[in-house]
């Protein structure tokens, strides 16, 4: 795997499960005694086939995959265990056997992540199970952007891959490093050209907080392909599809929504509410999905499984009950308790708001 210079091009090896796993040497100018014919080295089981399957494109308002448009029915996936933190505790391969499973019983086809799953064994068991990966390759400016060619390189051929995103609502963090806006973009535009210069195939999204600001981001940031929108308004979105159609002719797809399963309130868990939040607002993702003429190709809820050091007052090993309310914010009580926003406990014990979004149907292209 060799990059040939001066190209967007890998000179690559390639072996069939049959094969010796080398190439034949070329015949020296006057021709040597053939050698005797060696056995081939043994090769393992073929796993799943490499290589993308589906030629993905974006047209208009909708993400086809060989021509067909596609809806996601996604969940924000960052699995850390119990005692663990972001980043150092992920543990994608520990957990993607269990969680997968989960996630397919409840009909999602897509998982977002928070840092770049690299490990294709964690992307075999997401594509056995018809799960499509939006993989983050850029999110903090304290990486080069650059850093984003060895993270697509490393698995732009695995089929399970649909896109890549950059940022994570970085108009409000500043790509995490309190960066201007237009700083950010600047750092975006450049992590953008380089994806596109090592992967043709796959499209780029681009997470945004609210759509305040957006119109001038999308201008500079052309080689963003889809806006992913992280929204917390209740439970329901309002005109925010109107509003965001006015804004860029660029798909839609909601980075992140839902709500957490505490109630400030009454300081206790208010399980219905965060699965009538859940259903009411794929339903309205639904109904604005771009299978069936609409601006939005789907959405995440945020999040699979409740993660227990979010909350910086807490203790990493307890489930804290501590949040935020910067004003406008998730049903019903408009906090942000950040330890409870799981459609899972971090056991993997289903809470309703999982039964929910198993209700609610991918529209079908008609």
């Amino acid at each position: 795997d060799v990059a040939i210079q001066d190209t967007s091009d890998m000179l690559c090896s390639c072996r069939l499960p049959s094969s010796a796993g080398t190439c034949p040497v070329a015949p020296d100018p006057t021709p040597a005694p053939t050698p005797a014919p060696q056995t081939p080295s043994p090769s393992p089981a073929p796993g799943p086939s490499p290589g993308i399957e589906g030629k993905i494109e974006v047209q208009g308002r909708q993400v086809l995959v060989d021509g067909v448009p596609v809806h996601l029915k996604g969940v924000a996936w960052n699995p850390i265990n119990k005692g663990g933190s972001h980043p150092s505790g992920l543990d994608f391969t520990g957990n993607v056997e269990r969680d997968a499973d989960i996630m397919a019983s409840a009909g999602i086809n897509a998982v977002r992540s928070y840092e770049t799953i690299n490990d294709t064994a964690v992307l075999d068991a997401l594509w056995a199970r018809g799960i499509w990966v939006l993989n983050s390759v850029y999110c903090n400016a304290g990486f080069a952007t650059s850093s984003v060619i060895g993270k697509v390189n490393a698995v732009k051929y695995h089929p399970a891959i649909l896109m890549w995103t950059i940022g994570n609502e970085w108009n409000y963090n500043g790509l995490y490093k309190g960066l201007s806006f237009w700083e950010s973009v600047s750092m975006l535009e450049e992590a953008a050209a380089f994806i596109k210069q090592h992967d043709t195939v796959h499209p780029v999204a681009c997470i945004y907080g609210g759509l305040g600001g957006l119109q001038d981001a999308a201008a500079r940031l052309v080689d963003v392909d889809v806006w992913g929108i992280n929204e917390y308004h209740g439970k329901s979105f309002g005109d925010m599809f109107d509003v965001y159609a006015g804004l860029t002719s660029k798909p839609l797809l909601l980075g992140e929504y839902g709500a957490d399963a505490w109630d400030a309130r009454s300081n206790s868990e208010n399980l219905q509410a965060q699965a009538e939040a859940t259903r009411n607002l794929t339903e309205e993702i639904v109904e604005h999905s771009s299978v069936t003429g609409g601006v939005c190709v789907g959405g995440f809820v945020f999040e699979f499984a409740d993660e227990w050091w979010k909350d910086s007052d807490g203790n990493v090993s307890e489930h804290d009950t501590g949040g935020v309310a910067p004003g406008g914010g998730p049903y019903p009580d408009k906090v942000f308790n950040e330890e409870w926003w799981g459609l899972v406990d971090i056991e993997r014990n289903e809470r309703p708001a999982l039964e929910a979004l198993r209700l609610v149907g991918v529209p079908a292209a008609a």
